[in-house]
């Protein structure tokens, strides 16, 4: 009995570890490594986005670093693979609540971390830490009501459109966690609409997967879905208080089907059918997965496509990656206790994380409202371009129009290119005079 205890408690100590140095790299890095780049925001949102994507990746390595080396997680993956850098929309089950964070551990071999992008609910934003910095790499916080949410993630698509940097966004089509409620759920949805009850899937929401597809490929920045399944042969750790418990997975699961953009139905109504095939798929990939043994998406355990990066250098950046969190953090509380100055930037940056997410709703509504400012000064500026360009064009017409037909020289007629090309490159102070008028009235 006294073993059990202390191995529960044991148990317990690893969690509240786990936990407690993810909670503490996300809060002193938002403060002290994303802080100091805020107001770069305000100047070019495009650099700040490159910048603090990188840095938010350098975090996304701390689960994946602890996951495997400090906790033995075994992560297999299988199927198609990722080209690396690629823009993509990500699609995988919900089969628990931590589903995005272990798939850190997939697309630190196939991908880059810095191009991930997630869909999840608004009220996570307000997490001081995890929130913070969820808001600084732009993730798109949803409200899970349609209406509102459109617009926004509009908006937002847009945005990556824009600027031009890779994304790949992940999504849940099925909105929640598979537990018995959400299942319930699910079979009286189906039922409804003469559906097929599932097991190990709940039926997908495909409004929102065929609109950031049609938006991304509209903007041009889409090459592939990846419709990625995710299981857990021998503990599922469903909610965050199993990692508290100590209760985390043996084993993670990937198996990666990458349909390129090409092969994707054109018209909603097919993209929804398209969707639903592929969890209809998904529901009989998991239950030969459940019922096989040894339990596997593939028997042989290996994918079809290598990883972009070597097992030596993932276990060279997991080890870094550990490394530097935990000096990080220790140099942080040591700057705290020593320094009053670092004490006083630490309350300035807590202070504008807490008060622009009161007043404004969020850095990521922040960026968007500087790109659209930044836009439209743009914009302006070149339809003042043009203006100018044509009234420079009508002088120099007026100009070739009087010397090649002025009564007084009686000249032959010379060509038009010959005229403009001299009006380009003489010296006059006539046009030079008319041409600075030009510019202070405009």
């Amino acid at each position: 009995m006294m073993q059990q205890e202390t191995r529960k408690m044991a148990v317990s100590v690893r969690g509240l570890y786990f936990v407690i140095t993810l909670f503490l790299g996300s809060f002193f890095g938002s403060v002290f490594m994303l802080g100091p780049f805020l107001p770069l925001m305000l100047l070019s949102p495009a650099w700040y986005r490159w910048i603090t994507d990188r840095i938010v990746a350098t975090w996304l390595t701390l689960p994946v670093s602890l996951l495997e080396l400090v906790f033995g997680v075994k992560v297999v993956i299988t199927g198609d693979g990722f080209i690396p850098g690629e823009r993509s929309v990500i699609i995988m089950n919900h089969r628990t609540r931590l589903d995005w964070m272990f798939l850190w551990c997939c697309l630190l071999r196939y991908s880059y971390l810095r191009l991930e992008k997630i869909c999840l609910k608004a009220a996570l934003k307000a997490v001081p830490g995890f929130g913070w910095a969820m808001q600084v790499a732009c993730f798109v916080f949803i409200e899970r009501r349609w209406e509102a949410d459109k617009k926004h993630m509009e908006d937002m698509l847009d945005y990556f459109c824009d600027i031009r940097e890779p994304l790949q966004l992940l999504l849940f089509p099925e909105g929640t966690d598979l537990t018995e409620n959400t299942r319930a759920r699910s079979d009286a949805f189906a039922a409804q609409n003469n559906l097929p009850k599932f097991e190990y899937v709940l039926h997908p929401r495909t409004t929102g997967f065929t609109f950031i597809v049609d938006r991304l490929r509209q903007g041009d920045n889409l090459d592939a879905v990846h419709d990625i399944t995710v299981a857990y042969p021998k503990n599922i750790p469903q909610t965050e208080r199993h990692l508290i418990l100590g209760l985390f997975p043996r084993e993670i699961h990937f198996h990666v089907r990458r349909y390129p953009v090409a092969s994707l139905p054109t018209s909603s109504y097919e993209l929804e059918a398209w969707c639903r095939d592929r969890w209809s798929e998904k529901e009989a990939r998991l239950r030969d997965f459940y019922s096989g043994q040894p339990r596997g998406f593939e028997r042989d355990g290996v994918a079809r496509v290598p990883p972009c990066k070597s097992e030596l250098r993932v276990a060279l950046i997991k080890a870094a990656s550990l490394l530097y969190w935990s000096c990080f953090i220790a140099l942080c509380f040591t700057g705290l206790w020593l320094w009053a100055p670092f004490r006083l930037y630490f309350l300035v940056m807590v202070g504008v994380y807490t008060t622009q997410q009161k007043i404004v709703g969020g850095l990521e509504l922040l960026e968007l409202t500087c790109h659209r400012y930044w836009k439209s000064v743009v914009v302006d500026k070149g339809e003042k371009d043009k203006v100018l360009m044509g009234r420079c064009s009508e002088y120099r017409g007026w100009e070739a129009w009087t010397l090649t037909y002025s009564p007084r020289t009686q000249r032959t007629p010379l060509s038009w290119p010959f005229l403009f090309q001299r009006a380009r490159h003489e010296r006059d102070p006539l046009r030079d005079a008319v041409l600075h008028a030009l510019v202070m009235g405009s």
